[in-house]
Order: C-alpha cells, then structure tokens, then sequence
C-alpha cells in the first residue's frame, strides 16, 4: 500500500523504458517486462529500484529488484542477480522513470472535483462549518467534525471519531481513527523534490501517501508532505505542536511530542517516545533513536542512538553542551 493513490501505467518492456526516459540499454535487456518502480527494500524481482548514495550500501546488498539505477562506484554493493543500469546522475534518472510510471503524480494543482458537502451523502453523516467542499474518492468514518472553509481534496480516507479544523487542505492522505488535526494545516501535497540538471530543474514524482495514525494530533498551520517513494508516517499518539513542517518520507514513531515550528528534512526517521523542543531542525536521512530527547534550537546533522538528550548545533550530548557553555 505505498502508492495507492496513483494509477501505474506500466508494465514497461525495458528496452522501452529506458528508451523513453533517455537512458542507454547498454546489457541489451531486451524484452523483460518491468512493472514498477519502488525504493531498495520494497522492490521485487518485477521491478526497477536506484541506488545513490553509500549510505545505503546495505539495503542494496539485499534488495531483490531485477534492475537498480546506480553509479560507476555503487554498482558493487549490489547483487550479481540485480542488473546495473550505470548513469551520471540516479536521482535525474530515477525522476523520469518515475514520471512514467506515475505521470498524475507530478502535478498539485487544485482539485476541480469537490463539491460542498451538503450536496454530498456526508451532510448527514458528518457535522460541519460553513463553505466545506469534499473531493472524490474520499471517505469520512462516524462521528467527525470539520470546521469553515476546509477542503478535504481526492483520495483521502478519515476514521471514526476525527476532527479537523478550519481552513485545512488535505488530500492522498488516510487518517486514523481518533486524529485532531487543527485549524490552517496543509497535509498530503507534494514535497520539495525536484533536482538541478544543468538549467533545468527535474521535479521528482511524489508518489507516496501521508498516514496518521489513531489518537495523533496536529497543530495549527503545520505542513505535512506525502511521500515521494515511501509514505510520510505519523505514529500513534504522537503530538505536533503548531507551525511543523515535516517533508517527504519522514517517519515519526509513537507516542513523540514536537514542539513547534519544528521542521523535518525528507527522509528521516524517529524512534518511539522522541521529544522535540521548538525550532529544531532534523536533517535529511537520519535515523533517531528510541526515548531521544533534542532540545530546543538545536540542529541535529548526525544520527542519534537511543535514549540520548542532545542539544545544540551541530547537536551533542547534552552534558557536554551545558559544560561548554557555561
């Protein structure tokens, strides 16, 4: 279920495939059907993944897809049984090969299919504010609540018990039951992924779905991008504080509290029972452990182990921090 939201045009013969994204079919690959495209460690024998940086030499040791665009020196952390297909730039690559797989997914423009809620089967079923329009595909549990001017764009799902604010947007989103997500929130629009190839810039097709998950809440005007190749995680009672951004494939674990204005760069990870103090940045690509505790303003750039208190920039142990700086 990592991109159920977006229709996959394929299969693709390969020699195709490459051939439209502009790519060498340099082993002759011929007639061998490819049909999707998914990261390391979800990709099958019938699909094509990408492999771009070392730090994930070990998810390339095992991924069980038949083709993977790489690099010259990346190409031997893969298997023998996985084809290299070797280019200048995976990321480039990889975008255009995703666009055709998934070409609604480039795109974010407003969704002409809403129609106001009192012209659809929830104006009995739901209590709701003034000027709420529901998109198609969408699907909202008993007992909710949606507040003024919110737009639950296509292809969202809401459990039972939910309540969303005023002025949200939401849409390629499933909601648990049991969420608050407040007043002024943006959740499941594309992220920030595109790539520079000389002058142009390649937007990456963000194919991937934001999940929050039972008794989460949401505070006001914080951002909530859905995934590019895996989906954007919200744990259980798990607590944002308003104004977070959290970008693309991020997932956050159970039970965490995030103070606000927070941002998360993509593809991070956090354990369970994380708390966050405000402004605090997470770069991209980083694992955090279980029981972490960050401070306030610190700017974490390094994975963090379990059960550490960290603060600072670049963030350290929190013992350390205080004996420097007092």
């Amino acid at each position: 279920m990592t991109h159920p939201f977006f229709k996959n045009k394929g299969p693709f013969k390969i020699e195709k495939l490459l051939q439209l994204s502009g790519l060498k079919n340099i082993h002759k690959l011929g007639d061998i059907k490819i049909y999707d495209i998914k990261d390391l460690s979800t990709s099958t024998k019938k699909d094509i993944t990408f492999f771009h940086s070392k730090k994930y030499s070990l998810l390339a040791s095992k991924t069980k897809a038949s083709l993977c665009i790489t690099t010259e020196s990346l190409k031997d952390y893969l298997p023998k049984n996985c084809e290299k297909i070797v280019v200048d730039n995976v990321l480039v690559s990889t975008a255009k090969i995703t666009k055709l797989f998934y070409p609604d997914s480039v795109t974010d423009d407003f969704d002409g299919t809403v129609k106001n809620i009192s012209k659809t089967s929830y104006k009995t079923k739901v209590k709701y504010g003034t000027n709420v329009l529901i998109g198609k595909n969408v699907k909202i549990g008993k007992n909710c609540l949606i507040g003024h001017n919110t737009i639950i764009e296509k292809n969202v799902v809401v459990g039972n018990n939910c309540s969303i604010g005023s002025n949200t947007i939401i849409r390629n989103t499933i909601i648990n039951n049991n969420v608050h997500i407040l007043d002024g929130c943006i959740i499941g629009k594309k992220g920030f992924g595109f790539f520079p190839d000389k002058k142009n810039n390649h937007r990456y097709p963000q194919i991937g779905i934001v999940i929050i998950n039972e008794n989460a809440e949401i505070g006001c005007g914080s951002t909530i991008d859905r995934g590019s190749m895996s989906n954007t995680i919200i744990g259980k009672n798990t607590y944002l504080d308003n104004q977070i951004h959290i970008a693309h494939n991020v997932k956050i674990g159970d039970n965490c509290i995030i103070a606000g204005q927070v941002g998360f760069a993509g593809s991070s990870t956090l354990g369970n029972h994380v708390m966050i103090g405000g402004q605090a940045g997470i770069s991209g690509h980083l694992k955090i452990g279980n029981n972490v505790q960050i401070g306030g303003g610190s700017g974490v750039i390094k994975d963090i182990p379990d059960n550490s208190k960290v603060m600072g920039y670049p963030s350290k142990d929190l013992k350390n921090f205080i004996r420097e700086n007092k």
